[in-house]
């Protein structure tokens, strides 16, 4: 039978999500080291690290990874090594584990290749050049941060990473005082490279800290990259190194980019379109001289707009609307269910050291397919601050893991305005509540005749519970789970797939015959969370792999 068969009109009479606000959890009160950095792997882990540069943290080493002891004495207390600068956190078991990097991460980036290993770059000082690689385990072994021999070409301190439709292909692009790009691996047996790229030159404001760090980056479903940075945008081939398409300034005053930092998403891709209409949102961003007056003192309100824009086509105009309130310095995920989730952040000021005030408390939830006016919602406050070096991701679950906050150069927990942020939080969106249970799909399971995934353009199957045995409107997503640092959800990417046909069993089991999408440039090989939508209802995630065949 057709999905489209089983699609009923929803019943507005039941409950509905949309009315909730969620919850929030406390799951650790230490971490021990602020989540700078946040990327969830495969196996249902997190790795979270900040920076060696400000020496002690919050989780002491009884011993170096050297082997020698670390003792009570000044030196000891005092030298970076006898501290952890990376954890593991384990979501099942709630419980974190100390890992070792061996120069500096400070403010870099990364990206997962095919295999899920975390491919990460640059940083600060010695570490500006390295690349180190985190190959994620399963339970009960013990995997931990490599760092190769070859260095990157140029300093990459505040890069963007993207994975490209090629196998295992990075580009890392820009960094402080930076103008060019490279690829990880280097393209040819030549030596490494970078390419300049004059739109960083154009883009860098230097008496307002850069506001082009960490440039947004997107990729289009026809292969160029979509390259934001301050309050410009620009198509751009990697291939020939050069500018496809320069769209229109994003409207009003102020910078989008570090440290001005708003954030941004690629709005889900869609088998409706054959994935080829791609839109892109940017949310928040900082005043006009916000960054300077924040080195007096002074904390600007932030940004309150966000704008749309379609990167495909020949018609290109920037939609914009209002959030709530102002805000900086937010992350913004797409949820199972297509809507974006706006969440940490301040009111005013800058990104940097002790540069902001009033922090952003209340989630915004943003239904993109809903009128303009309609589309943004006020979710439930926490009482803990999220502001400068804070994160967020999407888990399996359907919960957003929240970490971090630093406004400080050091570990600080007492007589500075906001202190260093150790706790670990969840935010539980209302879909998730159990009183929707009985319209959640339960039990998926994925099969497919591919040998360690599924191949492009293939069919595969999904099965689920319904307790209800009624499904109603249908969707079924894939999700690419993104690195996470300073606002900038690198590689984070949603796509709806086409379900072939349903096949309903007496005992409640349905199964989906679903089409995998047709190329890396749509979807990056690599693995995604495959979640199944009834009615609104998100199932928890499962794993899915996509890979050359």
């Amino acid at each position: 039978m057709h999905c489209a068969k089983f699609s009923k009109a929803a019943n507005s009479k039941r409950p509905s999500p949309v009315l909730g606000k969620g919850t929030w959890q406390l799951l650790l009160n230490n971490t021990g080291v602020v989540s700078m950095h946040m990327a969830l792997t495969h196996y249902n882990t997190v790795i979270m690290f900040d920076q060696i540069e400000s020496g002690q943290s919050g989780y002491r080493l009884k011993r170096r990874y050297n082997g020698t002891r670390c003792r009570g004495t000044r030196e000891d207390l005092e030298d970076w090594s006898c501290y952890a600068h990376s954890v593991e956190y384990d979501v099942l078991r709630n419980r974190i584990r100390p890992l070792h990097i061996q120069t500096d991460t400070w403010c870099s980036s990364g990206s997962f290749l095919s295999n899920g290993t975390l491919v990460q770059t640059g940083g600060f000082g010695h570490g500006s050049r390295r690349i180190r690689y985190f190959e994620p385990c399963a339970n009960g072994h013990i995997c931990d941060w490599k760092q190769t021999e070859r260095l990157l070409s140029d300093d990459r301190w505040y890069a963007t990473n993207q994975i490209l439709p090629g196998h295992d292909q990075i580009i890392v692009v820009g960094g402080r005082r930076v103008f060019s790009y490279e690829f990880v691996p280097r393209l040819s047996s030549n030596k490494w490279k970078s390419y300049d790229l004059p739109f960083l030159h154009q883009t860098y404001d230097k008496n307002e800290g850069g506001n082009n760090l960490y440039p947004i980056i997107h990729l289009s479903s026809d292969g160029h990259l979509f390259i934001f940075a301050n309050r410009d945008s620009i198509l751009f081939n990697y291939k020939t190194n050069r500018v496809a398409k320069t769209f229109p300034r994003i409207p009003g005053n102020g910078s989008r980019s570090y440290p001005s930092t708003g954030s941004s998403v690629i709005l889900p891709l869609s088998h409706t379109d054959r994935f080829e209409r791609v839109e892109v949102m940017i949310c928040g961003g900082a005043t006009s001289d916000a960054f300077s007056a924040s080195q007096h003192g002074r904390f600007l309100p932030g940004l309150e707009s966000c704008g749309r824009m379609e990167i495909t086509g020949n018609k290109h105009e920037w939609k914009m609307e209002n959030m709530p309130g102002p805000r900086l310095m937010n992350d913004m995920l797409i949820l199972p269910t297509g809507n974006v989730l706006i969440i940490n952040g301040v009111k005013n000021g800058s990104a940097g050291w002790n540069s902001a005030a009033n922090p952003s408390l209340q989630p915004y939830l943003y239904k993109p397919k809903r009128p303009l006016g309609r589309r943004f919602s006020v979710l439930r406050m926490t009482k803990i601050a999220r502001m400068y070096h804070s994160t967020a991701v999407l888990l399996p679950d359907g919960r957003i893991l929240v970490a971090g906050s630093n406004p400080n150069n050091r570990y600080t927990f007492r007589n500075v305005p906001h202190l260093t942020e150790l706790r670990l939080q969840a935010f539980v969106p209302a879909h998730m509540d159990k009183k929707f249970n009985n319209r959640r799909p339960h039990n998926v399971s994925i099969y497919s005749n591919g040998n360690g995934g599924v191949g492009y353009g293939k069919e595969f199957s999904v099965h689920f519970h319904l307790r209800n045995k009624k499904p109603r409107n249908l969707v079924f997503t894939v999700y690419a789970p993104p690195f996470t640092t300073h606002s900038i959800s690198m590689n984070q990417r949603m796509l709806t797939l086409r379900c072939r046909n349903l096949v309903r069993a007496e005992n409640g089991l349905i199964n989906a015959h679903l089409e995998a999408p047709p190329n890396p440039t749509v979807a990056p090989s690599g693995y995604y969370m495959l979640t199944v939508v009834n009615d609104g209802i998100p199932s928890v995630s499962q794993w899915l792999r996509f890979i050359h065949a």
